[in-house]
């Protein structure tokens, strides 16, 4: 239990229906009992925990009719006293309110404070007060989806599961060393079967750490989309289309895009990061040279690229230059659009086809064949779709890479290694898997991680 009592609004800063003001620690009851007179003759302090009271909130200089609930520890979100008082919407009532609780004795919480003090009471493991903060700042849904499967302590009960098996190897291996005239074979058979054993248990870390790699960085950062092309293909116009307004300035003067244009949709729950790039070519203007640089990098690095040709005019060299150079871009989908297709011909133009392009063809002005764009995007977000089984965090990729490290060293020079110097690797690689449930973080690991969280949560 913490000695001292915090308080904060847990409800967002604004107008609405009701705000929270939340209260945890020793203190709670008895501050709440010089706030609140509820309805009828019962005072907070008899209050039975986990039911809502209707009564008199008293903020000092103004009063307000709402309501109370008291969570008993250890039974709490926090594991102590929590107080909620629950007041009408608006920014100086709740305010007033948390005043008044200041004045009776309690203090500001910090930013993440009533979580980190579930943590510490043990009411959460480090992993799934990560996942709340993921579920609070999700940018679509399947954020929210990875964030509920981090709070429901998915990741952290198979990584205790890896720990057990890990725990059981050590335990065989010191068996070894305290006792080696005695024969352990049968009873230990982790003893003779070290190395397979190790090699195994790095098969699964790999396997969490993969799904990071092709689907926890997409659902975290979203799916990136480069729109690349040469000057006047169409590339602001498409992006126009995606976004379903108008974002960026469409003119038949080429070299108009300069400098990057970002935009997002969300598709099948997850978030596409849109960029229109100037139109790559050569030139002698600095101003577009360095926006034709910022195209090119961009589109090197991007998860979705989208090569736009004109599809009204001949296939110019520039175009089958520009492909090469784009070739084995696009980590998920590197797609050719044929843009302008609703101009007179376009459906006549000769199209040499590009080595090894994946084709559509559409007409960003009119919407016809966007359809067929987006459905194409939609398949990449079903790749980025996330069960209990998917890594979000680049700290838990981190401790699963550096633990798989360790494992791998152990289970090749576990022959050749006197045992006392093989559980050194093996502890180690525990530790760093304990960082993630929360069992050996150290104080800088969980202050950084209870940063990101808002005040009241």
């Amino acid at each position: 239990m913490a000695e001292d009592t915090i308080a904060a609004v847990a409800t967002a800063q604004g107008s609405g229906g009701i705000a929270v003001v939340r209260l945890s620690g020793d203190g709670a009851r008895e501050i709440a009992a010089q706030m609140f007179a509820p309805s009828g003759k019962r005072g907070v302090r008899e209050f039975a925990p986990y039911r809502l009271y209707p009564g008199v909130i008293s903020a000092g200089q103004f009063t307000d009719y709402g309501l109370c609930v008291y969570f008993r520890a250890p039974h709490s979100y926090t594991g102590e006293d929590v107080i909620e008082l629950h007041c009408h919407g608006g920014t100086q009532i709740a305010r007033g309110i948390l005043k008044r609780a200041f004045a009776l004795g309690a203090r500001a919480a910090e930013a993440g404070e009533f979580t980190r003090r579930a943590f510490l009471n043990g009411k959460l493991t480090l992993a799934a007060a990560e996942g709340i903060a993921d579920m609070i700042n999700a940018t679509s849904e399947s954020m929210v989806r990875a964030g509920y499967s981090l709070y429901c302590n998915e990741l952290s009960s198979r990584v205790r599961a890896i720990q057990e098996k890990l725990t059981f190897l050590l335990a065989g291996i010191e068996a070894g060393i305290d006792y080696p005239e005695e024969d352990l074979q049968d009873s230990m058979p982790a003893l003779k079967e070290i190395s397979p054993r190790l090699r195994g248990i790095c098969d699964e870390l790999n396997a969490m750490k993969r799904s990071y790699e092709r689907v926890g960085r997409l659902v975290k950062e979203g799916v990136s989309v480069a729109i690349a092309g040469l000057p006047n293909a169409g590339k602001s116009s498409l992006l126009n289309a995606l976004l379903g307004y108008d974002k960026a300035i469409v003119s038949d003067t080429e070299g108009t895009t300069r400098d990057i244009v970002e935009g997002e949709i969300r598709l099948k729950g997850v978030r596409f990061c849109l960029y229109d790039t100037a139109g790559i070519r050569e030139s002698g203007d600095a101003i577009e040279r360095a926006g034709v640089e910022k195209a090119e990098k961009l589109a090197a690095g991007a998860d979705v690229v989208l090569h736009v040709i004109d599809a009204s005019r001949p296939l110019r060299r520039e175009d089958a230059s520009l492909s090469a150079s784009l070739r084995g871009t696009g980590k998920l989908l590197h797609l050719t659009v044929y843009n302008k297709c609703d101009l007179p011909g376009a459906e006549k133009m000769p199209r040499e086809k590009l080595s090894g392009e994946d084709v559509l063809s559409l007409s960003a002005k009119t919407g016809a064949g966007t359809e067929s764009l987006i459905s194409r995007l939609a398949a990449v977000a079903e790749l980025s779709g996330t069960d209990g089984r998917t890594i979000i965090e680049e700290r838990h990729y981190k401790a699963l890479s550096a633990a798989e490290e360790m494992l791998s060293r152990a289970a090749a020079n576990a022959a050749d290694t006197p045992l006392d110097m093989l559980t050194v690797d093996i502890s180690q690689a525990w530790q760093k898997l304990g960082e993630i449930t929360g069992e050996t973080a150290n104080e800088e690991i969980i202050g950084e991680i209870f940063s990101k969280f808002c005040v009241g949560k």
